[in-house]
């Protein structure tokens, strides 16, 4: 019985912060993956491996975790005043969907140097040496992110001497400002706080009523103090992701949240929406023994957060849950801030399984409404491989 030959589509292996993911120039896709639907989605679920039984995805580019799990699309932008679009699919491992319910700030850093090494950024705006300035339109939200990227000799600097918790090789850093980072198209009214309040009481059946912030910046993302759940802040992915009571827990926290801020609008919506929201959970600073072996001493950190991604323990902090918790953070009142002491700042360095991460953001209060201009950090990126990726040409 004859079957069809594999095609070839070119593709790029990136890291970018603590994720990797397989990048793509949307010109370069089969043609009835150029646009969003069924056969994109197909493409993109066999190039990564999924739905895999086995949570392993041997027979893809994916790495089994929602970190590596990962795609981008990227074009030569259709925005004024900016010059690439960036669309990011979150493929599910074990289940046959690819949610685009938001963005990941990690392989934001990525965008930047693929789209200047991939013809997407004018020449014109890339010096021979310096920094270019990369204006990204990010599809999925909305919303605009500034990349900051280093060029030697006409071409991305790639190494360098950046070290990230969570990434066990210096690189060279890219600064990213995330503009307006607050969730205009989610939850109530638009507001970054989508029920008015910095804090709110919600009810979780099997769990208790819980203190919560709930705040769309970066992404949508439900804040939980760790004491009031039973833990310490301090926990590694080991604590939590070999415990199925625990994950049930956060992923029924997660549903009634994502509810209770409108992003859904029947609990059973959660399931087909894993990407968003997040639950993390804060803690005032401790000292703890990061996944590495670092000791992380309390003077180190403003405060403890530890966040869930696709059902599991974050084995660092997603990008976009960095910008919610800066944002919180410069909000007095939010548990984010009351964690970290409850005084007005415009950055925090929190503690996270791998280490510890610094983010700043400035927050206004206008008519009433809460607004963050921008939230900045670092990250890195480099090209792990590129060439082509191969599929089963039945596929689409």
């Amino acid at each position: 019985m004859a079957h069809p030959a594999q095609i070839k589509i070119a593709a790029t292996y990136m890291r970018g912060g603590t994720s990797k993911g397989v990048f793509f120039r949307l010109q370069d896709l089969p043609e009835a993956a150029q646009i969003p639907g069924a056969a994109r989605d197909a493409l993109l679920l066999r190039v990564i491996g999924s739905p895999d039984p086995y949570d392993k995805q041997i027979d893809g580019m994916g790495a089994a975790t929602s970190s590596t799990s990962k795609t981008v699309i990227l074009s030569k932008s259709i925005k004024a005043d900016h010059d690439v679009d960036y669309l990011f699919g979150q493929v599910s491992i074990d289940k046959p969907f690819v949610d685009w319910s938001g963005n990941c700030g990690n392989l934001s850093a990525a965008v930047g140097p693929f789209a200047i090494s991939n013809g997407l950024v004018d020449a014109s705006r890339v010096p021979h040496n310096g920094v270019a300035i990369v204006r990204i339109w990010q599809a999925n939200i909305g919303k605009t992110i500034i990349a900051h990227v280093p060029i030697t000799d006409g071409a991305v600097q790639e190494t360098g001497d950046f070290e990230l918790d969570g990434v066990t090789f210096p690189a060279a850093e890219v600064q990213l400002e995330f503009i307006n980072p607050a969730a205009e198209e989610e939850g109530a009214g638009g507001s970054m706080f989508p029920t008015g309040n910095l804090i709110d009481e919600l009810e979780v059946p099997g769990v208790g009523t819980l203190k919560v912030t709930m705040i769309n910046a970066g992404i949508p993302t439900i804040f939980v103090n760790a004491q009031d759940i039973g833990y310490t802040g301090t926990e590694l992915q080991s604590d939590i992701n070999g415990d199925p009571k625990a994950l049930s827990k956060f992923e029924t926290i997660r549903a009634y949240g994502a509810l209770r801020m409108g992003l859904i609008q029947h609990l059973d919506e959660a399931a087909t929406r894993q990407h968003t929201p997040k639950v993390a959970i804060v803690a005032a600073p401790a000292g703890y023994t990061a996944s590495s072996g670092k000791a992380v001493a309390a003077a180190d950190v403003d405060l403890l957060v530890r966040a869930m991604s696709m059902g599991k323990l974050h084995h660092a902090m997603m990008g976009t849950a960095a910008v919610a918790i800066g944002t919180a953070a410069a909000i007095s009142g939010t548990l984010v801030n009351l964690a970290a002491g409850g005084s007005k700042r415009s950055a925090v360095r929190f503690g996270h399984p791998s280490g510890t991460l610094r983010v700043g953001a400035e927050a206004t209060q206008e008519n009433g409404e809460w607004k963050v201009t921008k939230a900045i950090m670092s990250r890195s990126a480099r090209v792990l491989m590129e060439g082509t990726v191969r599929v089963p040409g039945d596929v689409i």
